[in-house]
Order: structure tokens, then C-alpha cells, then sequence
């Protein structure tokens, strides 16, 4: 396979053709803030956080998803670059409950994202939904990085069970046709709980026990019907 070489930051690095800008970075040691890129998911460049300039480019570069080439120079902290990131990180703040998202509120502080930035900005208030004894979907606090969707897709369990549903605004995780979890193709492997970055998936003991409720409570709620053998 070929090699190629580029420089970030000033540091020249030498990479297999196809590698990504964000791990090119990460060979030499230079860490490049994500939301939605997870090593085991594929990259679609949803939350653009990972954005870095790159010379002679019109628009910021999405570092999961972009390829390095021959003779770039990148710049990973450039003001722009850090400008891009602290807005993103403000609006996100803006619209979701990170309260229960400890890393996306460290990188909110590495970048000097101003909390309350956007104070009349509509919040994606939504109801939790408990249809399942496993875990609930809290989508107050979620980002749509994806990642939920994706293991439970083609990048591991290929059940297909969550999609995204509306556009724009309106876009959120959803079921197909709204169905109840248990209704759907879900055979709760708990994949999507793993990845999601920020609680809006989670298992419905903690959870219980967060409201709560005491063990034996937690035990009858949680506790699936046998079927019986025939």
C-alpha cells in the first residue's frame, strides 16, 4: 500500500493512502474533539466538531471522514476551526439535556463554549418512553449522532430496528411506525445503550433506581413474563 505525506499542526506525518485526517492526527499524537465518530461505527461526519482547515480548501473539513493527502497542511486549532467547534457546542447545549454527558461537557469547557449563549432557544423536550423492560429511550438528551441506529443496523446486530424519523428540527430516533420496542425487530442485545454517548439510552434498572424505586420494586419491573412450555 502506498504512503503518503501531510502535516498538522506543523508536524509532518507519514500515513497509508485512505487513512482519515482524524487518524493521522491521533498517530502523532494530536487529539481532534468528536460527538458522533465511534471506532466501532461507521464515520458519516454528522456533528462536523471534528471540522480542522486545510489549505487551499474552501470549506472546513470533517476530520472522521475526510482522507489525507499528498503535501496537506492541516490545522487542527486554527481560530476558525475553534470558532466552528465552540458554536456547534453552544447550539447542541442549547437544544439538549447533556446533563448526563460528562465528556460532552469537558470538551464544551476545552473549547470556551459559553453555556448560555442561546437562552431563548428551543429545547427538545420529549416525553422518556418505558416500553420495555430492558431500557428506556430518553430522546430529551439526545445529539442524533447515529450511533444507536448503526449498531443496530449493518455495523453489528443488523435487526434494523431504529431509524430516524422527521426532518429538520423535528429529526429523532425513532421505531418504524412508532411501534413499542417489543413490537419491533429489537432482540435487546443492549448495543445501542453501549454507544450512546449521552443517556438518552439507558438501562431501565439504573434508571428505576435513579427514580427511586427500591430493589424489590426494581426486580418486579424488570422482571419479563415467561413463556410457558407447551
Amino acid at each position: 500500500m502506498s504512503t503518503l505525506t501531510l502535516t498538522i499542526d506543523g508536524q509532518p506525518v507519514s500515513v497509508p493512502a485512505g487513512t482519515t485526517l482524524l487518524k493521522a492526527a491521533q498517530q502523532i499524537g494530536i487529539e481532534i474533539p468528536t460527538l458522533c465518530y465511534h471506532d466501532h461505527c461507521t464515520a458519516n461526519g454528522l456533528c462536523r466538531l471534528c471540522v480542522v482547515e486545510v489549505e487551499g480548501a474552501r470549506l472546513l473539513q470533517p476530520a472522521c471522514i475526510a482522507a489525507a493527502g499528498d503535501g496537506m497542511q492541516v490545522r487542527t486549532r486554527s481560530e476558525r476551526v475553534a470558532r466552528s467547534r465552540r458554536t456547534i457546542m453552544e447550539m447542541l447545549n442549547s437544544a439538549v439535556d447533556l446533563t448526563e454527558a460528562p465528556e460532552i461537557q469537558a470538551q464544551m469547557r476545552a473549547c470556551g463554549a459559553d453555556p448560555a449563549r442561546f437562552p431563548e432557544a428551543e429545547r427538545r423536550e420529549q416525553p422518556v418512553i418505558d416500553d420495555n423492560p430492558m431500557y428506556v429511550r430518553d430522546y430529551a438528551k439526545c445529539i442524533l449522532c447515529w450511533r444507536c441506529v448503526q449498531v443496530c443496523a449493518d455495523d453489528a446486530q443488523y435487526t434494523f430496528a431504529l431509524s430516524f424519523d422527521g426532518r429538520g428540527y423535528a429529526t429523532r430516533i425513532g421505531t418504524f411506525f412508532d411501534k413499542p420496542m417489543p413490537e419491533t425487530t429489537c432482540v435487546f442485545c443492549g448495543q445501542c445503550v453501549g454507544v450512546c454517548p449521552t443517556g438518552a439510552l439507558k438501562p431501565k434498572r439504573e434508571w428505576l433506581l435513579e427514580e427511586g424505586k427500591s430493589p424489590d420494586e426494581i426486580m418486579a419491573l424488570t422482571r419479563s413474563e415467561r413463556r410457558k412450555k407447551r
